[in-house]
């Protein structure tokens, strides 16, 4: 299933349908479909998403990545990895954004970091907040009475 809440284009680049395999290196701009077998290297900014028959073996650089087959090597994704209840990944995985639903099968390592914009600077202690300085004013006089 492409996942359309996350690509509203609904725009698939190509798959690799069920019965055949790649080798190499894919490269691809939106949206690509693995139903079948690819062995190698795929980098993309864009989503990837391996059906539940599909297996790729090898290094995954993607913006995000649906996984409901087979996946093994290593995993980094820009935005988000989501391993589905059938999913089963042997990987270490690089992402800021991690989903794992039940019944999913992870065998490896994980690293989550967000990444500062570069023209943020890096803080070395955490901000505090200006303190509020009370108004330096007298009180009016209170009548007795």
């Amino acid at each position: 299933m492409i996942f359309r809440a996350d690509n509203p284009e609904g725009e698939l680049n190509g798959f690799v349908d069920a019965g055949s395999q790649l080798r190499g290196e894919l490269r691809f701009e939106t949206t690509f479909r693995v139903d079948g077998k690819i062995e190698g290297s795929i980098v993309s900014s864009g989503t990837l998403v391996v059906g539940e028959g599909g297996e790729v073996d090898g290094e995954v650089r993607v913006g995000q990545i649906f996984i409901s087959g087979t996946v093994r090597g290593s995993v980094q994704a820009s935005r988000k990895i989501q391993l589905c209840a059938a999913g089963k990944i042997f990987a270490d995985l690089e992402t800021p954004s991690l989903v794992i639903e039940d019944g999913a099968i992870f065998d490896g390592r994980c690293t989550m970091s967000r990444e500062q914009p570069a023209e943020e600077p890096q803080a070395t202690s955490p901000a505090r907040p200006t303190p509020v300085q009370p108004i330096q004013q007298p009180l009016p006089a209170r009548k007795k009475g």
